[in-house]
């Protein structure tokens, strides 16, 4: 009898609890993402849109140097957003006549359709559309990119090699810190779950949090230069903005894409005949050093390579601007 009323009470208080927490699980779900700091309200204002099939993909194009003929495209990385280039943005005015990054579909500012096929040949389309957008489809450009930006890049390239109408002259590549390799990527714990597209992909999705967020990406930057709140809190907005949250695990389906497609990919780039390059953050937990720098120079042995302070890791435009870029204008300058 006495086991009855504890196992009565038991199942009472439960049902209180879950009384309580369903609205509050509904409130949270619904909880508008935080406001734009006016650093990135800034970014944003500065910005245009442009349409692919239907779908707003946001850019910045700047005008740098006049009389230069030179034009780079910066390709961001997972799970950020072009906002990622702005340590740099100035500097590379000072060098080039136009300064070109966009929000790949799905992340920063750029739509985030759900359900929706994301492919690195998708965002890779989406960047010669933009380029015919701008008219500058028939211009040599130099290619910039970080993390998933490389792998979109790496597709660029081989239809580059194809010698496709329609498609980018590109004039010379540098790369940094991306998984180019499957073999010698470690991914998250969280991307682990969530690539695979499982029951939990979806709950996880709704669950993640600026707290969950922050654990997550704040170990893959160095010990001495980890984002600061406020600079988490950008990085955050970027991603709730149009709910970009919910399309995460979609998006990491590039890390199964990669795998399958590595011939493709990593041959365009072993067979490379333009000036290519590779700035490393080394303490990258991401594409560990060494193993990772071994693979890269046996793969690719005519690529320069910039190593960086041996305390910079995995956003190395972010946590070593000046080192990064003195980095990126010798490669360019020496050619």
């Amino acid at each position: 009898m006495v086991r009855r009323d504890r196992l009565r009470r038991m199942r009472e208080w439960w049902v209180q609890v879950g009384l309580l927490a369903v609205p509050l699980l509904a409130a949270y779900l619904h909880i508008p993402p935080p406001q734009l700091s006016p650093a990135l309200h800034s970014w944003k204002s500065s910005g245009k849109f442009f349409t692919y099939k239907g779908l707003r993909i946001f850019y910045q194009d700047s005008v740098g140097v006049v009389g230069s003929p030179e034009i780079v495209v910066l390709l961001h990385g997972f799970p950020t957003s072009s906002y990622d280039w702005y340590k740099i943005w100035e500097g590379l005015t000072l060098r080039f006549h136009r300064v070109i990054a966009l929000d790949f579909l799905g992340f920063g500012f750029s739509d985030k359709p759900r359900p929706h096929h994301y492919s690195i040949f998708e965002q890779a389309s989406i960047v010669e559309a933009l380029l015919r957008h701008l008219g500058l489809q028939n211009r040599r450009v130099n290619l910039l990119s970080h993390d998933y930006g490389d792998i979109v890049a790496q597709e660029l390239l081989y239809r580059f090699k194809q010698n496709r109408s329609g498609r980018l002259t590109i004039k010379s590549l540098c790369l940094s810190n991306g998984g180019i390799f499957p073999e010698t990527h470690r991914p998250l714990l969280l991307q682990k779950l969530l690539k695979d597209g499982g029951v939990l992909s979806p709950i996880l999705t709704r669950l993640m949090n600026f707290f969950v967020f922050s654990r997550g990406l704040t170990p893959v930057f160095g010990p001495y230069t980890r984002p600061s709140e406020s600079e988490l809190w950008d990085m955050w907005a970027g991603i709730r903005n149009n709910d970009g949250n919910l399309v995460i695990d979609s998006l990491l389906q590039y890390i199964n894409q990669r795998k399958k497609f590595r011939r493709r990919w990593v041959g365009a780039l072993a067979s490379v005949t333009i000036p290519i390059h590779f700035i490393y953050g080394p303490l990258d937990p991401v594409n560990p050093y060494p193993e990772f720098l071994e693979l890269y120079r046996k793969t690719l042995p005519r690529s320069t390579v910039s190593i960086l302070d041996d305390h910079i890791s995995h956003y190395p435009q972010l946590e070593d601007p000046m080192g990064f870029l003195n980095a990126y204008m010798g490669f360019i300058n020496s050619f």
